[in-house]
């Protein structure tokens, strides 16, 4: 069922004297904050199920026994000034080697966010082996595959590219668990084929955030955006993620439940307000720590061709640092922290929207995000293309035209700012685009 997409978001309210209700998740049981139903999980916690992606390592053959009868032929014949055997306990590379032995307890990658997850086990003197490259946090995470495919593994092929230079640059609007629409626009714009594989080579593609809720199949929407980010590298491309706001709000009610939070509207919990603003049970029932890590490393902000790319139509990014890299960093630490409170408020922050709408203060305030950030263009999502145009809940009485007549990306605020949120929760259209756009 689609969920209607609000001007605001919906926040659950109680009096602070009043008791948290939890009931059995039935909507007919469902406890009321303020003017709104809120239904809860059942407030059992499951246990964390194994990471899909990576399989279990098979146990070690048993070591071959020497024979002293060659043992002994080979210390025969064996030249005592090139004897490369080493008692197992000295490591013969010096201290610097560029594959050396570690000078002390292993460093913390400066991003804690997501610890690196690696598919082979290792003995506690092992050292890491030569060409062994750490996972950071923007390469992506392999789980399992939505459309179907061979077990939990996602196979991907190497296709050597030439050095002509970056591939065509595309963008995608918010999603919100519209799969099969996905599947067609990206299909339609030749970056996947037809069995949902990536087939664009070396072009770039980003979504623009909110992957979840209002929609059928949020977590098969993240399945399919891990898998091509792994199959588009193995290409020559790649296709990565923004954060939007429904990340922050699903990763809210996974970690903290029916924790309360106090909010500019009241007592309200995460809980709740996932349920208010169209979280599905189906993908909290799906959801897993793979898909919880993936979300908690995205990006908030990136500049790709002179194009600032945001999820939300708001400057509250300039409360997070003066350089893209710096807005990261700070949004990743404070997820990483594991604070109800200081979740909520990004949450809350990231809701913000039509900022750049207003014709007088609009293009001042894209100028400022642009000015700090860099780039000629904001490129966001978050805000429906209808509401920036006034087409839907207008309050003159007249006849205003549907989502259905939104068929490409909204260019506003002196032509700085394009928005990329088609409509798709209201029967509007899903948006993929190439840029730069032809004015």
């Amino acid at each position: 069922m689609r969920t209607e997409t609000l001007r605001d978001f919906r926040v659950p309210v109680t009096e602070p004297a009043a008791p948290y209700a939890v009931s059995t998740g039935l909507p007919d049981e469902a406890p009321v904050y303020g003017e709104y139903p809120a239904y809860y999980e059942d407030g059992a916690r499951a246990a964390v199920p194994p990471q899909p992606g990576y399989l279990p390592q098979p146990p070690a053959a048993p070591a071959p026994q020497p024979d002293p009868h060659r043992e002994q032929q080979h210390e025969q014949h064996r030249d005592p000034r090139h004897d490369s055997r080493q008692d197992p306990r000295q490591d013969p590379r010096p201290e610097g080697h560029p594959h050396g032995r570690p000078q002390g307890p292993p460093q913390p990658h400066a991003h804690t966010e997501a610890e690196p997850v690696h598919s082979m086990t290792k003995g506690p003197e092992e050292d890491e082996p030569e060409g062994y490259t750490p996972t950071y946090r923007d390469l992506p995470v392999i789980g399992r595959a939505p459309l179907g495919g061979p077990g939990d593994t996602v196979q991907v092929q190497y296709i050597p590219q030439d050095a002509a230079g970056p591939g065509p640059l595309y963008v995608v609007g918010d999603v919100h668990g519209y799969l099969d629409e996905l599947v067609t626009e990206l299909r339609a714009q030749g970056l996947i084929d037809g069995e949902g594989r990536w087939s664009a080579g070396n072009a770039r593609l980003w979504f623009l955030g909110d992957f979840t809720d209002r929609g059928p199949d949020g977590i098969g929407v993240i399945d399919l955006v891990m898998r091509l980010s792994a199959e588009a590298a193995a290409a020559g491309g790649y296709c990565k993620a923004l954060m939007g706001n429904h990340e922050l709000l699903l990763i809210g009610a996974k970690r903290f439940g029916d924790t309360p939070v106090v909010s500019g509207a009241g007592t309200a919990t995460f809980q709740a307000a996932w349920l208010l603003n169209g979280g599905q049970r189906t993908d909290m029932e799906r959801l897993q720590d793979v898909h919880i890590q993936w979300m908690s490393r995205l990006d908030a902000a990136v500049l790709e061709e002179d194009h600032l790319l945001l999820h939300s139509d708001t400057t509250a990014y300039l409360d997070y640092g003066d350089s893209i890299e710096d807005v990261n960093d700070t949004i990743h630490e404070l997820l990483n922290r594991g604070d109800v409170d200081i979740t909520w408020d990004l949450f809350r922050k990231f809701t913000k929207r039509f900022a750049f709408r207003d014709e007088e203060t609009g293009p001042q305030a894209v100028r400022e995000l642009l000015d700090t950030y860099g780039g000629s263009r904001v490129v966001h999502g978050h805000s429906p293309i209808p509401y920036l145009l006034g087409e839907v809940g207008t309050e003159d009485g007249d006849e205003s035209r549907g989502p259905e007549a939104v068929d490409g990306p909204h260019v506003y605020a002196d032509g700085l700012a394009i928005a990329m949120d088609g409509g798709v929760t209201m029967a509007g259209k899903l948006l993929v685009v190439r840029l730069p756009l032809s004015d």
